[in-house]
């Protein structure tokens, strides 16, 4: 397979496009004025513990408090709660005192409500009280009115390694099967490991050297040395670790051997990755190219198209038909259309292709788009229970390329999916659009002739206690055209029915959706008082 990351740089954001063999596999937006927040470490003071949902809320300084789950609070808080201490009653050329992360945490897939898990968040509660000081590391960015997730469990990631203070615990990526290899990896580790430290060894780690693997260590940990000094010396809440930008951590987590080129059409970038790659592993650096070209290179590189398939509801599948994906508050719906197979004789076959087509695509779009949350999937129903299963096992199959954990249930009798998949930051969509000012994001709009009614309701209410004979309606073109349009116009009926002169303005400013009633000699907005 031949992978590619393709880089397009512009005055206002960087995009950034995985490619494999021609197909857009991942998909990455970094905008200046929404930095990247996962990763990054804070200072802050706790604001509110609530048993309840047990949770509690962590002043750090940001528009909303950062959301701390009681599952995310390390074993070792009070030794966290000591690094704030004037006197630790340590010797002063002793190493500086070092947040621990959680030691208990859950295991993959178990269940955040079962006895155990609900013992220990009961337990960790008293350990947490209003006021104190804390480390914690955003793990989940803020989306709409919901404030960043966080955890005091601190990971530093680097491009082999990944940091984990006093976790005392070696890991190995999943990804490298070779058992010599990962016996290798987890002697090297033990050798280079700093005391009551944890380390994860990461995929790109894989044939590395030992020296390569102890200049990424020894960086990271003077990031947590540089993050406890500045701790030292500071009052929350306060920023105390910025993780490194969406561009450079693909670079950093992605950029791995199999990749055979890297395109970038910027300059400066093209200079930031060449720097960031010779400090971390000089031999890729050959396959970092400058694109010089005067066609854009995602044209060139035929992903222009890929990429607009993702800001749409309607993506088509191979063999005509099609799926639809539609964002509502609580989950995404995804619904699976047959389009011209549905008069096909083998209809069970027939379906059955399809809602296999449908499996692969919509782990490929739930990956480009970064779609996260509660996900409903309506496939095309199927009678046979074992072409069920082929759906269920199809989709476990293609969400283990996917980096994100993801969760999922037996096809029901209805043809029902549902899923889980972990969410980190705002999807593909939400980034890249804002809510239309007119609709409100909903997608439709009140048509005209409510309107007119909702305008008649407020002249209603209006003539009995309205002093004014002389008024003026301030609207939308498109509903100003419709009231002053024909011989006996709405506005006519409207001045004979209330006894009222009515002056009809259009205006662009005002929203399809509303309207403006004001004292026509004066301007006093009257709209309000009436409403």
């Amino acid at each position: 397979m031949k992978k590619e990351i393709v880089i397009n740089s512009s005055s206002s954001v960087n995009r950034v496009a995985i490619i494999e063999d021609g197909n857009l596999a991942d998909f990455f937006v970094d905008h200046p004025e929404k930095e990247r927040m996962v990763g990054d470490l804070y200072y802050g003071t706790v604001a509110r513990v609530l048993p309840g949902i047990r949770a509690a809320f962590i002043n750090i300084g940001l528009k909303h408090d950062a959301f701390l789950h009681f599952s995310d609070i390390g074993d070792s808080l009070e030794d966290n709660k000591g690094m704030f201490d004037d006197d630790d009653g340590g010797d002063e050329e002793s190493d500086p005192p070092v947040q621990k992360p959680v030691a208990a945490q859950q295991k993959k897939n178990s269940d955040p409500n079962s006895p155990e898990v609900r013992a220990e968040n009961r337990r960790r509660v008293p350990n947490l009280k209003k006021g104190e000081e804390i480390i914690i590391q955003i793990i989940k960015e803020p989306v709409k009115d919901k404030g960043v997730r966080v955890s005091s469990s601190i990971s530093l990631p680097g491009r082999f390694c990944v940091l984990l203070p006093f976790d005392n615990k070696i890991g190995v990526s999943k990804k490298i099967y070779d058992f010599k290899e990962r016996k290798r990896l987890r002697r090297i580790a033990r050798g280079i490991l700093p005391k009551e430290c944890g380390l994860i060894i990461r995929t790109a780690a894989k044939n590395q050297d030992e020296d390569i693997l102890a200049a990424d260590l020894k960086y990271l940990v003077k990031i947590w040395e540089d993050v406890q000094e500045e701790v030292k010396t500071s009052e929350p809440p306060k920023l105390v670790y910025k993780d490194l930008s969406t561009t450079i951590s693909v670079i950093r987590d992605l950029f791995t051997t199999d990749i055979s080129k890297v395109a970038i059409d910027s300059k400066k970038l093209y200079r930031e990755v060449k720097n960031y790659l010779k400090f971390v592993q000089p031999s890729l650096m050959d396959k970092v190219e400058y694109f010089k070209n005067d066609q854009h290179i995602f044209e060139f590189f035929k992903v222009n198209e890929q990429i607009e398939l993702l800001m749409g509801r309607k993506v088509p599948l191979p063999s005509g038909g099609h799926i639809v994906i539609d964002h509502t508050e609580a989950m995404i719906v995804i619904d699976v259309n047959s389009g011209r197979y549905a008069a096909k004789k083998d209809q069970e076959l027939n379906s059955l292709k399809t809602d296999l087509e449908a499996s692969r695509e919509i782990v490929r779009q739930l990956r480009l788009r970064d779609i996260g949350g509660l996900i409903v999937i309506d496939f095309i129903d199927l009678e046979d229970e074992k072409n069920r299963k082929k759906i269920y096992d199809e989709l476990k199959k293609e969400f283990k390329k996917d980096r994100a954990k993801t969760a999922l249930l037996p096809m029901t009798d209805f043809g029902i999916i549902q899923i889980t998949r972990q969410r980190i930051r705002e999807n593909i969509l939400q980034s890249m659009t804002e809510a239309c000012i007119y609709c409100n994001g909903t997608g439709v709009m009140t048509k005209k002739s409510n309107l007119v009614h909702d305008i008649e309701q407020w002249l209603k209410r209006y003539k009995l206690e309205g002093k004014y004979k002389h008024l003026e309606l301030v609207v939308h073109p498109s509903l100003g055209r419709i009231l002053n349009e024909g011989y006996i116009t709405p506005r006519f009926k409207l001045q004979w029915k209330f006894a009222i002169r009515l002056k009809v303005t259009p205006s662009e400013k005002v929203n399809p959706q509303s309207f403006k009633i004001l004292y026509a000699k004066t301007g006093e907005d009257l709209t309000e008082e009436f409403a």
